[in-house]
This record gives structure tokens, sequence and C-alpha cells, in this order.
């Protein structure tokens, strides 16, 4: 059965579906064209790109025009491997860039695969496994402690009605009260079980929340609380409850980690922003949303920053390090994910939640 001509997608419709980037040039370096997934990679406007010459619509290549120059005037291409691009006021962005003549006179295709979000794409798939991995064993150390701590508390029970003398239950007391402190810490380990309650939440009330109860935790610790929000954000499917918990969680920990040591003015950003075509434990969603908690404290060590997401894995002496890992449980209940960049004096945990879960 042929496909009528009317039916068959339109060549910038195939393009914007892409997930590479792509920038077609005049002969005389003025943009022709640019789709989405260039927008969103490079932060571009196409309707303010088109036209322009390339200098002024798209900056970020504006230090490689002689080099594009050369391949318009003499019609050949080339590779370029992890070629460095500048976004304005961020960092160094990665890619590979091939670049393909077009017409006589030549114009340039420009096909820019974004390598960060490959490599952030493949950490994360690794992280997940390794979270699934430290979970079973986790749920099979807590199989082997509960049982015995189960015997321990019921026999210091028996013991306390055999010998209900006030020099006895003093000690039962303890091996009871012990036990129970170690039942809660293997209950902590394991996370929530229960699956998310999904409904309408609209993701400033939640984060608002938060904001309300880190500056009553903050008072009188010299901490500002800031927000940056998206207002053009929809209400998202989520269990309100358990988003609370895991944002709380990550500006606990930024509040945390003020208090080991900061210079200048503490401070903690709350910020939300909408992203398109993001993929997100394997999966691409259309639209998502970004929760940003940042701080300025004194960074994350990088021999750690592979292990924050794993239990009992802390910086402070009197840290617990289930903070994170329940976070991110909760997190990828939600078929979300959480990311980390860390360095001296900023420090930003960042929580990507698709708009519309999957089925």
């Amino acid at each position: 059965m042929k496909i009528s001509v009317r039916a068959r997608p339109q060549p910038a419709a195939i393009l914007d579906s892409l997930t590479t980037a792509v920038i077609a040039l005049d002969p005389a370096l003025r943009v022709s064209y640019l789709n989405s997934a260039c927008e969103i990679l490079l932060g571009l406007s196409r309707h303010h790109a088109i036209g322009l010459p390339l200098t002024q619509g798209v900056p970020h290549l504006a230090e490689h025009e002689a080099r594009l120059r050369q391949a318009a005037d003499s019609g050949t291409g080339f590779i370029e491997r992890e070629l460095k691009l500048r976004r304005n006021g961020e960092e160094l962005l990665t890619v590979d860039c091939t670049v393909t003549p077009l017409g006589t006179p030549s114009g340039l295709l420009l096909e820019i695969l974004p390598l960060d979000q490959y490599l952030r794409i493949s950490r994360d798939e690794l992280l997940a496994r390794q979270h699934e991995a430290s979970r079973e064993l986790i749920r099979g150390l807590a199989h082997e402690v509960k049982n015995p701590l189960g015997g321990i508390r019921g026999a210091a029970q028996l013991l306390e009605r055999e010998y209900p003398d006030s020099a006895h239950r003093e000690y039962t007391q303890v091996i009871i009260r012990e036990a129970d402190r170690l039942q809660n810490l293997v209950d902590r380990m394991l996370g929530p079980n229960r699956l998310p309650q999904r409904a309408p939440v609209n993701v400033h009330e939640v984060v608002e929340h938060v904001r309300n109860l880190l500056e009553a935790e903050a008072a009188g610790r010299g901490v500002a609380v800031r927000r940056d929000y998206d207002p053009s954000i929809p209400d998202l499917l989520a269990d309100r409850e358990q988003l609370i918990q895991a944002t709380l969680n990550l500006a606990r920990n930024a509040l945390q980690a003020l208090a080991a040591g900061s210079h200048g003015d503490a401070c903690i950003l709350l910020r939300t922003r909408m992203r398109r075509q993001l993929t997100l434990r394997g999966r691409r969603h259309r639209l998502a949303v970004q929760i940003d908690v940042e701080d300025n404290g004194p960074g994350i060590p990088p021999a750690l920053m592979e292990k924050i997401f794993y239990p009992m894995v802390t910086t402070r002496a009197e840290g617990g390090g289930l903070g994170l890992p329940i976070a991110q449980h909760l997190i990828h209940a939600h078929g979300g994910q959480i990311e980390c960049s860390s360095q001296p004096g900023r420090t930003v945990f960042s929580v990507f939640l698709p708009l519309h879960p999957p089925e």
C-alpha cells in the first residue's frame, strides 16, 4: 500500500523529531534552519536565529567561524570530536560535530551530538543498576537481622516479666530500646515500601512547603533560603507526600553542608524549570519538570561523588547517610532521577520528573 504524498511526513517535521541538533547554513554562513533539538541544546530560538549571520544566530559557534568558512569555500566537510561549546553563562558543552557541504555554492549542514547527555544517560543507568543491587543486598541483610532482633526483644520482654524488680528492669529496657533502634534503622535503610499514590500536584506548592520547613530549621543559622520558580509549569501526576520527603531530604542535606563550613553569605536556592525532550531512566519524555536544590557550601569531595547515593555514606560524623538514598528511591519510583554537580561554592542536586508518567 502506497502512502499518499499528502500523508508523508514533511522534512521539517522529521528533523524536529530528531534528538540530534541540526543547523543549516547558507553559503554566506547565515542560519537558514535549526531544529528543536538545537533550540533545546543551545538555548536558542529559531525565530530569532534564522536569517542572522552565524556569529549572531549561533554565538556558541562564533570561534569556529573560520573553519566553517573554509569548509564552505572548499566544499569539503569534516568531523570534530569532543568539540567544546560554551553556552551563555553556563559550563562548557562537549559535543561531536559533523559538517557536510550542501549544494553549489556550498552551504553547510551541521549535526551536533551532545556527548555530555549520552554520558549522563549511561551514568544514570549504571547508578540505577547499582542502586537496585544495593537495595537487594539490604533486603537480604534486613531479613537476616530482623529475625534475631525479634528474638532478642522477645527474650528481654520475657525476662522483664520474670524479674519485674527495678534492677533487672533497667537492663531489659536497654535491650528493648536498642533492639527497637536497630529495627528502625533497618526499616529506614529499606526506605518506603508503598508505591506512589499519584494525583495532580502543583510542584510549587510542594517546593514552598519544603521552603517553609527549611526556613524554620535554618532559623538562627544565618542561612538564606531563596527561590526562583518558573510559573508556567503545569500540575504533574505524582505522590505529594513522597515528593515533599524527597525534596526535603535534599534541602536538609544542603543545610547540613552549609553548617559544615561555608564562606560568605550562606544560601540555599530552590529553583524550578520545564525541560523538553529529556531522557529519564531509558525513556524519552517530551516534557519534564526540573527541581534544583543549590547551595554555596564547601562542595562534595570528588572521592565521594560516585557514592553519595549509597546507604550509610556521609561526610558528617553524626550523619546517618540515608537521606539521599531515600530521596533517590522515591524519585525513581516516579520514573524520574536525581543528578548532582558539585564544586567548592556551588553544589546542585537536580530532580527530574516526567510531566506525564509512563503507563
